[in-house]
């Protein structure tokens, strides 16, 4: 199986919807330097829908940073499946460290997330991986088991083809300490032989 390559771009909460707008034409006139890659942008929920009309026919995907598990319903603040989906986006973002450290998202709650957006055709980009302290103790494994499996738990094999694993080696970020090419790949590695005990060596492979 050939393997798709994406370079996905989290903007977090930067960019107003001028400044998104500016940025997306810039980077569209250097897309020749991304041959051969799925280009995703995430950008703040406010410059989605002037992003959509931006990236119309072009080869860069539009991608979400967050969503709710259900439809509709009284969740302040929260943003649905389908309201991205109408607003063009083909990607979200789950289970990203800052979800799950700053507002203590838990594993059970990205699940329902990933099996949300499925449902709606979305590719949900599941974001695992282990703190400082995590790696220090010798818990790499553990930690990122747990957050794959209960990410992945309400799918089926043909829905785990849309799915996306973002490794995010969290005790590299802000520590001073690197992430070397090996760490990585060690970890994808053993996620690689989680997916493949679970939907087979096709979907692991993807």
């Amino acid at each position: 199986m050939n393997r798709m390559l994406i370079a996905a771009g989290n903007w977090k909460m930067h960019k107003t919807i001028e400044e998104a707008s500016a940025y997306a034409e810039a980077f569209l006139a250097r897309m020749r330097e991304f041959h051969g890659l799925e280009v995703v942008i995430c950008p703040p929920f406010t410059a989605l829908p002037v992003l959509r009309d931006r990236l119309y026919r072009t080869p860069v995907r539009l991608g979400a940073q967050n969503v709710h598990w259900e439809v509709q319903g009284a969740f302040t603040g929260e943003i649905s499946a389908r309201m991205l989906q109408e607003l063009g986006c083909r990607y979200v973002i789950v289970g990203h460290s800052e979800r799950r450290h700053i507002f203590r998202e838990t594993s059970e709650e990205v699940g329902r997330k990933v099996k949300t957006l499925c449902s709606f055709r979305l590719s949900p980009i599941l974001c695992v991986g282990e703190t400082l302290s995590e790696r220090e103790a010798g818990k790499t494994r553990e930690v990122v088991q747990e957050q794959l499996l209960q990410g992945i738990v309400h799918l089926t094999p043909e829905e785990a083809q849309s799915l996306v694993i973002a490794y995010e080696p969290v005790w590299a970020i802000g520590t001073g300490r690197a992430s070397t090419p090996q760490d990585a790949e060690e970890v994808i590695r053993f996620i690689r032989e989680e997916l493949a005990s679970r939907f087979g060596q096709e979907v692991a492979s993807g």
